[in-house]
């Protein structure tokens, strides 16, 4: 699970800030133990903020972070695809992506400082016995290992000046870096983030990838293993998935049926989805065969089936996050979700949340980090749970956390929507007609 991440010279955010996970409040659902930490960790993280204050940078340094560990040994050929401080004369030095996780119980620690470049610095540090010791350490072309990882002494070879060690590390068998660099790999990101790199096609390239039906497809129409459950069976409907007696009284359930929960605890009316297919013509006029996806509307006491691309808008999203949700509620990954309300009615924003709070939707502790305008969601989560953007006068990001608002601690009791709306954490446009009337001559 996400302890914490730390970013600093990157797009709108300028001297750093820094996103925990740690609960405030540790007797509830979204809070889960970590006894090597004497802590506990949130399942939920909501950004929120006026527009241009950095909601997206934020969230997309760590899909940034996410996407280096993947490609810089693949893609970082000419030049690293980052972008720094945008405004004014900002930081002079390199930027600082720092991420704390624990992986199996332990924590561990990776630093990175790098510029467009070449990479400074990278650190990758554990802590067995909540004692901090190296895996490996970077310093330039210069690594250093910990004694008796001689596994990763290939890395060497593949390191370059734009090459992150632990991409080069990750390829050998060696299940410290591997373990902690799956942790990485598998943070998914949902919602479209702002790009707007200077690498051109280089950057389009490691855009990270919003999320696709064809995702949730492999959940309905791939292998059909039994998993643990993840979802109560009363969310199924008396007759409507047939369980044998086994699945009942080992509480498992087909990859198939618990994306069928998913799809129904939207209650859309869709009672099943089918996947078959269908005879076209190709661009030469000859017959072809492909797949189709058609979704099984109650009508009655009969079922419509309705092709995937008539479709509402909502319906076709809720579809597209199922196998990534469902993805990450098994592994206990991340997932990152810009413009929460953009995508998703205000009841199934908060019908996410409650599938992230819930020990028996959420048994693995995965993590949804989201931003969102929608201040009913609010209503939702607790006082830790909320982050807070700024924009400053130097155009920089200022990142809060609400419970910590102004150096006062915030009430549990506080109606966070009500006060967030009156402005008592700030975070809110600051809206002044004059000038737009005055341009229309209305004032003088």
């Amino acid at each position: 699970m996400l302890i914490r991440f730390e970013a600093s010279n990157y797009r709108s955010i300028a001297e750093g800030v820094e996103l925990s996970m740690v609960a405030v409040d540790r007797d509830r659902e979204a809070a889960r133990d970590a006894p090597h930490l004497g802590e506990s960790l949130l399942t939920r993280a909501a950004i929120y903020g006026p527009n241009a204050s950095g909601k997206s940078n934020v969230i997309g340094a760590l899909a940034w972070l996410r996407d280096a560990v993947e490609n810089s040994l693949r893609l970082w050929e000419d030049e690293i695809p980052l972008e720094p401080f945008a405004f004014g004369s900002g930081p002079t030095g390199p930027s600082e992506f720092v991420i704390e996780t624990t992986v199996g119980g332990v924590r561990f620690e990776y630093i990175v400082e790098l510029d467009a470049r070449h990479i400074s610095y990278e650190g990758l540090f554990h802590y067995p016995e909540k004692k901090r010791r190296r895996i490996f350490e970077r310093e330039g072309s210069e690594l250093k290992l910990q004694r008796g990882l001689g596994a990763l002494a290939g890395t060497r070879e593949l390191l370059t000046e734009r090459t992150l060690a632990l991409s080069g590390a990750r390829r050998f068998d060696e299940p410290l870096v591997t373990n902690f660099a799956r942790e990485i790999l598998r943070i998914q990101v949902l919602g479209q983030l702002p790009r707007r790199g200077r690498s051109g096609t280089l950057y389009n390239r490691l855009r990270p990838r919003p999320f696709s039906r064809t995702d949730t497809v492999q959940w309905f129409d791939g292998p059909g293993n039994d998993q643990p459950l993840l979802f109560p069976l009363s969310l199924f409907g008396e007759g409507e998935v047939p369980l044998s007696d086994e699945h009942k009284e080992w509480s498992t359930l087909s990859r198939r049926q618990q994306a069928l929960a998913l799809l129904r605890l939207a209650d859309l009316g869709i009672k099943d989805v089918v996947i078959d297919r269908q005879e076209v013509l190709s661009g030469t006029g000859e017959p072809m065969s492909q797949r189709r996806l058609r979704l099984l509307h109650r009508s009655g006491n009969d079922s419509t089936p309705l092709d995937f691309s008539a479709e509402s808008e909502g319906t076709r999203t809720w579809f597209g996050l199922i196998g990534p949700v469902l993805t990450a509620l098994q592994a206990g990954s991340i997932v990152i979700f810009d413009e929460l309300d953009a995508s998703l009615h205000p009841t199934l924003s908060a019908e996410l949340l409650r599938v992230f709070q819930s020990p028996v939707t959420n048994p693995h502790g995965a993590q949804l980090i989201f931003t969102s305008h929608d201040t009913s969601l609010l209503n939702h989560l607790n006082r830790d749970e909320v982050w807070l953007t700024e924009k400053q006068l130097d155009g920089s990001t200022r990142l809060g956390a609400l419970a910590e608002f102004a150096g006062e601690r915030v009430r549990k009791s506080q109606n966070l929507e009500s006060a967030y709306l009156h402005g008592r954490f700030g975070a809110l446009p600051q809206v002044d007609q004059t000038e737009f009337l005055r341009a229309l001559g209305l004032i003088g």
